[in-house]
């Protein structure tokens, strides 16, 4: 029987953050709207987070590639703004028409995926980054007629940056909000993160859910018994796509700004580092992991801007987190060849 205990990146995450509480709390930092802070972060990242564990399931690995499906939501944004829908109306349409787009997005993703296997992941990284400079080029000739989004010099081109604050900024952030001793509860937007969570947990047990594991277990044997590997592969895929989507969309109304043109760029990497700090494999990924990692991530992340502004130097903040996450995505990829070798060796 084997013994749960706390992998590495979660004991290296949790030391740092404690030796950031005990600076920020040595420096009299807020630590009621730090605690507030730390909840939004964590419900407003944890979509986007939640959006890899169908790939992972079903062994199509980690979703580098995951700008496609982030793509695909600002595009529903942007039709909802140029509507000019506001409130509720603005950010349901934004959602529906992002996971629209999205489906077409993840059936090509796929497609491309299904004839690469077992390079998954870099393929995913290339298509990532090759996707911004194709979505760069739409965003460029859109043709959209609200002002407000375009350059306000010649008129043409999405601005890179579009304020939410008349649409639906923090729409989910302010729905029933809750203060106790001065920490702000965003029930809305937890409730919203955790009934996304709770879909996938009941899906896992669904026969599909079933089939993704056995696939990633063993796809020799999951193709002899019947099951038909390319399309559960490609369901995973479209899966993750569009919750990625609509991850993007829940990200941006509590940022309050809908980030174009390079504002995906380099999201994968912290959302593949918290699932990986909450304890998922190259092959099983579960929503506790994605919840764990993400509040570890994101709460480590939030604590040291401030306490590297008063201790040290501003820039060392992203510094910072740029090596821990590149650290933990190089520790996930070593220990992956590690447990692959153990298991060549055991048979």
């Amino acid at each position: 029987m084997k013994t749960k205990y706390l992998n590495p990146p979660q004991v290296i995450m949790l030391a740092f953050m404690g030796i950031l509480l005990l600076a920020a709390m040595g420096i009299d930092m807020d630590m009621a709207g730090i605690i507030s802070d730390a909840l939004v972060k964590w419900a407003m990242n944890g979509v986007i987070v939640l959006s890899l564990i169908p790939m992972i399931n079903v062994g199509a690995g980690r979703n580098f590639g995951m700008t496609i499906g982030l793509s695909a939501g600002l595009v529903g944004m942007i039709f909802a703004l140029n509507a000019r829908l506001t409130s509720w109306t603005g950010f349901f349409c934004s959602i529906f028409a992002g996971m629209a787009v999205a489906l077409v997005f993840g059936l090509l993703y796929a497609a491309v995926l299904n004839r690469l296997k077992l390079n998954e992941e870099i393929v995913g990284t290339f298509a990532g980054y090759s996707f911004i400079p194709i979505m760069n080029l739409f965003y460029t000739f859109v043709p959209v007629t609200n002002r407000q989004m375009l350059y306000p010099i010649g008129g043409q081109g999405l601005r890179p940056k579009v304020n939410l604050e008349n649409y639906f900024g923090q729409i989910l952030d302010r729905l029933w909000q809750i203060e106790i001793g001065g920490i702000v509860i965003p029930l809305g937007l937890l409730l919203f993160f955790f009934g996304i969570g709770v879909l996938l947990w009941l899906f896992s047990k669904t026969r599909t859910g079933l089939i993704f594991t056995a696939i990633a277990e063993n796809e020799k044997f999951a193709r002899l018994a019947g099951v038909r590997v390319n399309r559960y592969r490609t369901i995973a895929i479209v899966m993750s796509t569009v919750i990625a989507a609509v991850g993007v969309v829940v990200y941006s109304q509590s940022y309050g700004i809908l980030h174009l043109y390079d504002g995906p760029f380099m999201m994968s990497f912290p959302a593949v580092s918290a699932i990986v700090i909450g304890g998922a494999s190259p092959k099983k990924a579960t929503v506790m992991n994605a919840l764990i990692g993400t509040f570890l991530y994101q709460t480590t992340y939030l604590l040291s801007i401030p306490v590297a502004n008063a201790l040290l130097i501003p820039e060392m903040a992203e510094i910072i987190r740029t090596i821990i996450t590149s650290g933990i995505i190089l520790y996930a990829f070593i220990f992956e060849r590690k447990d692959a070798r153990h298991e060549v060796h055991k048979a």
